[in-house]
């Protein structure tokens, strides 16, 4: 049996890909750690979760599932909004904060990937350590832009449920929450059986190459 087909990427890239995917969970849960306590909530930083240490955030599961169907997820953030001052903006300021994070990290080694390559740096170096960089660097755009997207999906636990859950009235909220293990469930079921394929691999297969290509047009004409 060959061990390499149960895996979304080829064995020889799994070191990038832990790379990339420590340093994304990393800035994406950091990220919503450090917007709710600057609105006012210490639990996060209570629980020694305002760090960059990608140890203190991985989920096992999560992490597997990147291997296995090449999206996942890291330890949830806790966040008491009851200390916030204005949780209509606050939460939602919150949630998003984790994906925009990954976006902006994915955008960032784009633009340092198109200055090692434009200004020649690139040449300088070993073919193998080029090639190395090369990989680690489109490992760590790819990975974030498939992470922005994916914690946009209106499933619980992910983010873009839960900025949807801090901005409707609270009676709809109170409602989405008495559902919300149902919604869970559904969203284990299509994340870990093949019929996720019709549901996330329309929008992966779209979204990540036209975000991905975005931001070249964007990076392009200053470089």
């Amino acid at each position: 049996m060959d061990v390499s087909s149960f895996f979304r990427y080829p064995l020889e890239q799994i070191p990038y890909v832990l790379l990339a995917l420590s340093l994304a969970f990393a800035v994406h849960e950091f990220a919503h750690a450090y917007t709710a306590y600057r609105f006012g909530d210490p639990t996060a930083a209570n629980q020694g979760r305002l760090t960059l240490n990608p140890l203190v955030h991985l989920d096992l599961v999560g992490t597997i599932m990147i291997f296995l169907a090449g999206f996942g997820w890291a330890r949830p953030v806790p966040v008491n909004r009851f200390y916030f001052k204005n949780p209509r903006v606050a939460g939602p300021l919150v949630s998003v904060a984790g994906p925009v994070s990954n976006l902006m990290l994915a955008f960032i080694f784009t633009f340092f990937l198109y200055l090692l390559t434009g200004l020649g740096w690139m040449d300088t170096l070993s073919e193998r350590i080029a090639l190395m960089i090369n990989q680690i660097f489109l490992h760590i755009i790819h990975l974030n832009v498939v992470l922005f997207i994916f914690n946009l999906l209106p499933f619980p636990p992910l983010d873009g449920y839960r900025i949807i859950e801090d901005l409707v009235p609270n009676d709809t909220r109170a409602k989405m929450v008495q559902y919300e293990q149902y919604g869970i469930f559904l969203f284990l079921i299509l994340a870990i059986t093949p019929l996720g394929e019709y549901v996330f691999g329309p929008i992966f297969n779209t979204a990540v190459p036209f975000i991905t290509d975005l931001m070249h047009v964007v990076l392009s004409p200053l470089l």
